[in-house]
């Protein structure tokens, strides 16, 4: 079995299902040590099935033959200490990290109400806690080993509601913010080898979307719905090709639609699927490469 990330080591946020699953077991498949975060640990803990443990058996199954293996790691991403525990432990452990995925966002119940955005609780502001804040922390901690090493690769999980209204106020400001973040992270980064990016998911058929669409599709975005949708796996194979790419560099501080990159790179989906973009329907990509634009105004 090919195993080009053997040897790597990588982490992913928000992985006790969904998107975040998907990633961990692609990335294991392909030979890298993937730690897997969530808070979901008993199977009931949530109205959706799925944990970190289970996440991390489904690694070490799918890493069989090439060395990969799931770690399973409890977290809260909205609570800092317990993020700075967990990358004390990877450092402990592993001595390095290679790949972070920052997937982790709390999805507010109401967030399909077609109602405004005075009408919805305070409490919706969670989706910056764990989304947009968690992005910065995690990433800080990964810098701090990624910059000695001089090299690593940074991710998030984004998508077209940076530059189309979705959802609400609160879901398109967190993920433009998370964007911007992952961007000018790259600047900063650049001098020491170290990628920063964001791809673009459309339509991916987690759970949570599934359930939703079974239940309550009527209320959903129709430029959504309407979309072909990828399996939770497809933009892991993107992320391990990126993990591997030579010129990863250049593509650092860009926004990418994950379908374009798999394209690309010659990817399909789990059943041979070309997944088209949604470029043309929701929008483009606002950040490019910063080795592509002249990102300091000079």
């Amino acid at each position: 079995m090919s195993a080009p990330l053997k040897g790597k080591i990588a982490l992913v946020t928000g992985a006790s299902r969904g998107i975040g699953k998907g990633i961990a077991l692609v990335l294991a498949e392909q030979g890298a040590t993937v730690y897997v975060t969530g808070r979901t640990v008993g199977e009931g803990d949530y109205y959706l099935p799925g944990t970190v443990g289970g996440t991390a058996a489904e690694c070490d199954e799918r890493g069989r033959g090439s060395g990969g293996r799931g770690v399973a790691a409890a977290c809260d991403h909205g609570r800092d200490e317990e993020v700075a525990a967990l990358f004390d432990r990877i450092r402990r452990e592993q001595g390095r990290l290679d790949i972070l995925v920052n997937n982790a966002f709390t999805i507010s119940e109401d967030l399909l109400e077609p109602k405004g955005f005075w009408e919805k609780p305070l409490s919706n502001l969670e989706m910056w806690d764990v989304g947009v804040r968690s992005n910065y922390v995690a990433a800080w901690h990964a810098a701090r080993m990624m910059v000695p090493q001089g090299g690593g690769l940074i991710v998030a999980i984004s998508g077209f509601a940076a530059v189309t209204y979705t959802y609400g106020v609160v879901f398109g400001t967190s993920k433009s913010a998370a964007d911007r973040m992952a961007r000018d992270m790259a600047i900063e980064l650049e001098p020491h080898g170290v990628a920063s990016l964001t791809l673009w998911q459309g339509l991916t058929l987690t759970e949570k979307a599934q359930d939703n669409l079974a239940r309550m599709g009527d209320r959903m975005t129709s430029s959504i719905t309407s979309m072909q949708g990828s399996s939770v796996e497809h933009p892991g194979r993107v992320i391990a090709a990126l993990a591997v790419d030579p010129d990863i560099m250049k593509r650092s501080g860009g926004e990418f639609v994950t379908a374009e990159l798999a394209q690309e790179y010659g990817i399909t989906d789990v059943d041979g699927s070309v997944i088209a973009s949604a470029r043309a329907r929701r929008g483009a990509p606002i950040w490019k490469p910063i080795r592509e634009v002249d990102y300091r105004g000079k």
